[in-house]
């Protein structure tokens, strides 16, 4: 499919794109008719659409080891993520965004997996670049593999396996992955054997997106956040962050509507950070405009901005003091951002963080201001009150016990399930 950056604009209920999606098809039922070709195979609403994401982070090492500085050299590495919706062929997104020379794949494989680092035997499907095995990304750009006819069902996981020949340098990951990725030494991207695969992490590299193809598919919901969206103190593998409990809970109901998560741990709305990603601002069009099929989003950010001006840590730096002006300020922005883009925008309100190592009074008194504003507003298509969902009656500026992962700052996945009851499926 090429290499690609800026990603081609999303599809969903802006009519611009709309627009483009008629002419383009008009004009593929063109050429087709010149060549002597039947259309009978479009005729049907199938379409790409994106089914599991994750935002992508430059290289760094904080809270626990990961091997992004390194990167790889004479490695494979399998990855394990789960679509949320189903479809018949998939394609990858493969992202080189934040490296710092070209990134060259020497094979990749898609596959079912079994117990472990294993595969499902009879299961290995190979991803072609344009025809070929392999394929060169430039530093700061992403490339689409070809599609693969690879049938998948949704909340079903799947096994991505790269080999990486040639040294990366530092990779483009996704620090809090809360999943296992397996590491070999040597070319096993189609080994489906677990025995070479000795090493571990809790981090996912260079996969970007996994796209189906489908009739008749919803629009897609986009959860867009810090930890609490990403999923920090979830289990591991155990895929109970609260977008993955909201895809379970739409799954149920049959609405084929993907939710992808679009968090970044410790991320800020206005503030970009070599540690903790760039600001929810800056990479907004990138994580959630240009999905494709995306129709909603759900803004939970905020809280460490506010916070995060209490630690004196390097992680931290910068980390002005942000008062209720300036984050109302960028959350205008980033409302601004979706609508002329066609989106919904669906407001979270900041959830209890007392008793967590950056709380102050004076930050209380910004969230309970933030907060106000999003239930009063009427700037948001609709509000989450995951505030009230979580907080202790006997101390609302607190998490309530039973959902509190004993950070005093993070759900546990209590909580999470907490937070996915609290969405109303009527506002998606």
């Amino acid at each position: 499919m090429g290499n690609r950056w800026p990603r081609p604009a999303a599809s969903g209920g802006d009519p611009r794109r709309a627009g483009r999606r008629i002419v383009v098809a008009l004009l593929t039922a063109v050429a087709l008719l010149a060549a002597g070709c039947s259309t009978a195979a479009d005729d049907d609403d199938s379409r790409w659409s994106d089914s599991w994401i994750t935002a992508q982070q430059a290289a760094v090492g904080i809270w626990e080891p990961n091997w992004s500085e390194d990167g790889f050299a004479d490695h494979s590495v399998r990855q394990v993520v789960r679509p949320t919706t189903a479809g018949d062929e998939v394609r990858l997104v493969l992202s080189n965004l934040f490296g710092d020379r070209p990134l060259r794949i020497t094979a990749a494989t898609l596959a079912e997996p079994g117990a472990g680092a294993a595969l499902r035997p009879g299961t290995v499907r190979p991803l072609l670049f344009d025809g070929s095995p392999s394929t060169e990304i430039p530093a700061g750009t992403e490339t689409t593999t070809d599609p693969v006819d690879f049938p998948v069902a949704a909340l079903r996981p799947v096994a991505v396996t790269l080999y990486l020949a040639d040294p990366t340098g530092p990779a483009t990951f996704h620090q809090i992955a809360n999943a296992t990725s397996y590491r070999a030494r040597g070319d096993h991207a189609a080994d489906p054997a677990a025995t070479a695969f000795t090493e571990t992490s809790r981090s996912w590299y260079y996969l970007a997106d996994l796209e189906v193809k489908a009739a008749g598919q919803d629009e897609a919901v986009v959860a867009f956040g810090d930890s609490l969206t990403d999923g920090a103190q979830a289990g591991t593998d155990a895929d109970n962050r609260y977008p993955d409990a909201l895809a379970a809970r739409l799954a149920a109901d049959g609405s084929g509507r993907a939710v992808l998560n679009a968090g970044i741990g410790g991320n800020r709305v206005l503030t970009d950070s070599a540690y903790t990603g760039e600001s929810a601002v800056t990479r907004f069009r990138r994580d959630v405009l240009d999905r494709d099929n995306a129709g909603t989003v759900v803004l939970l950010e905020g809280i460490n901005d506010i916070g995060v001006s209490e630690l004196d840590e390097p992680w931290a730096k910068p980390n002005p003091v942000v008062d209720a002006d300036r984050l109302i300020a960028g959350y205008r922005t980033l409302i601004g951002l979706a609508r002329a883009d066609g989106l919904r925008v669906l407001g979270a309100t900041l959830t209890p963080y007392r008793g967590a190592p950056y709380f102050s009074e004076r930050g209380e008194a910004v969230r309970d201001a933030v907060n106000a504003w999003i239930r009063t507003s009427g700037e948001f298509d609709a509000v989450v009150d995951f505030d009230r969902a979580l907080a202790d009656p006997a101390d609302p500026d607190s998490l309530a016990p039973e959902f509190d992962s004993g950070d005093h700052l993070h759900p546990g996945p209590a909580g999470y399930a907490a937070m996915a009851a609290a969405v109303d499926p009527a506002a998606l």
